[in-house]
């Protein structure tokens, strides 16, 4: 199985909400959140001066026409992204049918900063323990976690359906200890 990494989606400039808000619709109706996790349109807040001395904050998108998106990258999620309107192709693909390359986790911490995004990946539970899923496709089930992965910040949790466990990635912040 693919590894899962942090991708960039060329989109029209301008039109990097609405990029996102197809991906993100996307997801939902091809049921892809077990490939597909986050979808982010970096933005940082700026204080401009206007001509008569006043400032104001305003929100300015530091890499127009990109959305950054947390993947894994199988045939399926990747021909899902790139059919998806606004979207013009993966930085990184030689096109052709070759698939993208990630970004290094690195190169995504400035980002992170940039949008006020937390890079401390600490978690309190312990292998074994138990957790509710609060998102995702699994959301209000409980589960029992089986590994944890601090540089990834995420934790495999065990969820018991039909008498039978399945293993489930999550994110940190898609689970509460209990």
């Amino acid at each position: 199985m693919n590894e899962r990494a942090w991708y960039i989606v060329q989109t029209y400039s301008g039109c990097e909400n609405a990029a996102k808000k197809n991906i993100e619709r996307r997801i939902e109706s091809m049921d892809m959140s077990n490939l597909i996790f986050k979808v982010l349109v970096p933005e940082e807040k700026v204080i401009e001066k206007k001509k008569n001395g006043e400032t104001h904050e305003v929100l300015v998108k530091p890499y127009p026409g990109y959305v950054f998106i947390d993947m894994i990258v199988t045939d399926e999620s990747w021909f899902m992204i790139r059919n998806t309107p606004m979207v013009t192709g993966f930085l990184g693909s030689s096109g052709g049918g070759a698939k993208p390359v990630p970004l290094n986790d690195e190169e995504m911490v400035p980002i992170f900063r940039m949008c006020g995004i937390s890079t401390d990946k600490s978690f309190d539970g312990k292998i074994g323990g138990k957790v509710l899923i609060t998102a995702g496709t699994f959301a209000q089930q409980e589960g029992i976690i089986d590994a944890i992965d601090l540089q990834k910040g995420i934790v495999r949790v065990l969820i018991y359906a039909f008498g039978r466990a399945t293993p489930a990635e999550l994110d940190f912040n898609e689970v509460k200890i209990l």
